[in-house]
């Protein structure tokens, strides 16, 4: 009896011995996760996914910046691994340097695990001893995928696994098939909650607010990977209706119909693309084609039928009044 309370006393120290240090070194979120840094060879582009069963894991893990390189920080996250990362790179520093520097000063690196990927390709990870298990990383050709508390040790192998076959893919596709490979070989040990994605270019951007090509978070949702899939869809569709828009600007009516058809073909059940497409077809003398769709708008929601109206002060629709008539009578 005295040795199994001996035996429990130790146990106790040892756990509390744990949970202090633990303390010691982590200041903001738990996130125990997978992911993946990841460079296109072919245009240069930059990316950072992950998946986590943690809120909101987008915030704290995934950092990019266009021309610089991606940073995914995790377990006992240290947030500044991902703003001073880039800043080393930033300055010239490879992957591994920046990398290393910062691991070098951080008295809590036994809990980290982090990758670093710069805009030449070169890629380097970083496993703590404390990390729960399964954890590991692989560092590959122009990626590094790594996890912490998984369910088995399949699931490194399986994103490294699915990086290399899926070359034929765009990168924020091609990433987003690595985090499901995980989740299928078993993922985070304790299910799923959230997940991100974060695609930057190669060259530096020229505002702030172009920096990240795609910029998607998941922050709570029982499918997160199902979630962020769509939404990398949708970003694809508004994509085509940014371009559309910029069309119109310049007035080239054509070249707006062909990127709201785009767009429309994307994301189908989304009335806006629908009806820019109605109104490109519209301003291409093409009412007759149009008519059907705006009508199609109408019946579902008539607050579209209220924007024609004031479409043509704007200039944004290029129809006579008589034709404004036949679309707003239907």
């Amino acid at each position: 009896m005295k040795s199994l309370v001996a035996k429990g006393g130790i146990f106790f120290i040892i756990l509390m011995s744990f949970q202090v240090e633990a303390q010691q070194v982590y200041k903001e979120k738990f996130a125990h996760t997978f992911s993946i840094v990841a460079r296109d060879k072919t245009t240069g582009e930059m990316a950072v996914g992950v998946q986590s069963h943690w809120f909101s894991v987008g915030s704290i893990v995934s950092w990019g910046q266009s021309g610089v390189g991606v940073v995914a920080t995790q377990s006992f996250v240290n947030p500044a691994y991902g703003p001073n990362g880039l800043a080393l790179m930033s300055e010239g520093k490879s992957a591994k340097e920046a990398l290393d520097l910062l691991v070098a000063k951080d008295d809590g690196k036994d809990f980290r695990q982090v990758a670093f990927l710069d805009v030449k390709g070169n890629a380097a990870a970083f496993t703590g001893e404390k990390c729960i298990v399964s954890a590991h990383h692989i560092v590959g050709d122009n990626y590094a995928v790594q996890a912490n508390m998984m369910l088995n040790d399949k699931v490194v192998p399986a994103m490294a696994k699915a990086f290399e076959e899926h070359k034929d893919l765009p990168l924020a596709d091609r990433v987003v098939k690595v985090l499901i490979a995980a989740q299928e070989a078993g993922g985070d040990i304790r299910g799923k909650q959230s997940a991100a994605l974060v695609v930057v270019n190669a060259k530096p951007a020229k505002n702030s607010w172009e920096d990240k090509k795609v910029n998607l978070r998941v922050d709570d949702h029982a499918t997160p990977l199902v979630e962020l899939q769509r939404l990398l869809q949708v970003h694809k569709a508004y994509e085509y209706m940014n371009k559309g828009d910029l069309a119109v600007e310049v007035g080239d009516m054509e070249m707006a119909l062909q990127a709201y058809g785009s767009a429309e073909q994307l994301f189908p059940e989304n009335l806006e693309m629908k009806y820019w497409k109605a109104v490109a077809l519209a301003n291409n003398k093409r009412l007759d084609e149009a008519l059907p769709v705006f009508k199609q708008i109408f019946d579902k929601d008539d607050n579209w039928r209220e924007l024609t109206k004031r479409l043509p002060k704007s200039g944004l629709l290029t129809v006579s009044k008589t034709q404004l008539n036949q679309i707003l009578t239907l």
